[in-house]
């Protein structure tokens, strides 16, 4: 018998710390689908308690609860700050932790006594699957990948290690591809957080990242970045000026001819 003790502790959580292991369930919401598309929203659902449950608590390793008594691990999180708003309702800021991407969503458990929802993490849990890993794709090379909205969106909203630690420490020239109409749009990376800090932008905005053209299309259909695909044309050095970047930007945008037949509008 594998528990999921043993596969956390491997992969680095502190045996010493206090750790709560949490199991959502709700019937009101499908949690799960709540987790995969409106992620902040589940991180206050997840954040705001009627009790003080998490109180002198550490680390909590979250699960969302399935059929019977199976859990599906989404991921460890630090508690960070508690707040109490009144007798009935308490705040908590926490921080997803790195170094479990490979084990989220495909990790399976028994759920023992599944009307307590939170236990110490001393409760042996029995891992029962390790799904094959659909949705998380280790980063490689810059050069060898180009990522579906979809996937950038995974990516940013499970902090992957390997990918934020590359794309943070390097700016650069990108292209979005428009696979629905065939167009292009050429764009720049030269913020102190490089291609990371830029394509997370993209996400938090649901695929426009505040570009005229491609906001066009969003505000049109607000599932139109499905069809957007994310891949790096140009690697540029950490020290490259914001008019260095901008003048490599216009050569791909002439090669490419995305002012006149693409989605660039300048």
């Amino acid at each position: 018998m594998i528990t999921v003790q043993e596969l956390l502790f491997n992969r680095g959580l502190d045996k010493n710390a206090k750790i709560k292991l949490v199991r959502h369930k709700d019937q009101r919401q499908d949690l799960y689908n709540l987790y995969r598309t409106e992620y902040d929203e589940f991180l206050k659902y997840q954040n705001s308690q009627s009790k003080d449950v998490f109180r002198n608590v550490d680390y909590i390793v979250s699960f969302i609860g399935e059929d019977g008594n199976r859990s599906r691990f989404i991921g460890v999180f630090k508690i960070t700050d508690r707040k109490t708003i009144n007798e009935n309702h308490f705040e908590y800021q926490m921080v997803r932790e790195n170094g479990f991407e490979d084990l989220t969503e495909r990790v399976i458990i028994v759920w023992k006594t599944a009307i307590s929802w939170h236990q110490w993490i001393k409760n042996q849990m029995e891992v029962i699957e390790i799904q094959a890993g659909l949705h998380y794709r280790q980063f490689t090379d810059y050069s060898d990948f180009i990522l579906d909205f979809h996937e950038l969106k995974e990516i940013v909203k499970n902090q992957y290690s390997d990918w934020k630690k590359m794309l943070s420490i390097t700016k650069g020239i990108y292209l979005i591809s428009d696979t629905n109409s065939g167009k292009l749009y050429v764009g720049s990376a030269y913020g102190e957080e490089g291609i990371w800090g830029r394509w997370c932008k993209y996400i938090s905005t649901n695929g426009h990242g505040n570009n005229k053209m491609l906001k066009e299309q969003i505000d049109f259909d607000k599932d139109y970045a499905k069809h957007f695909q994310f891949s790096i044309l140009m690697l540029l050095p950490r020290t490259v000026t914001s008019d260095q970047a901008i003048k490599k930007e216009r050569l791909f945008k002439n090669k490419l001819g995305t002012n006149s037949f693409g989605l660039n509008s300048n």
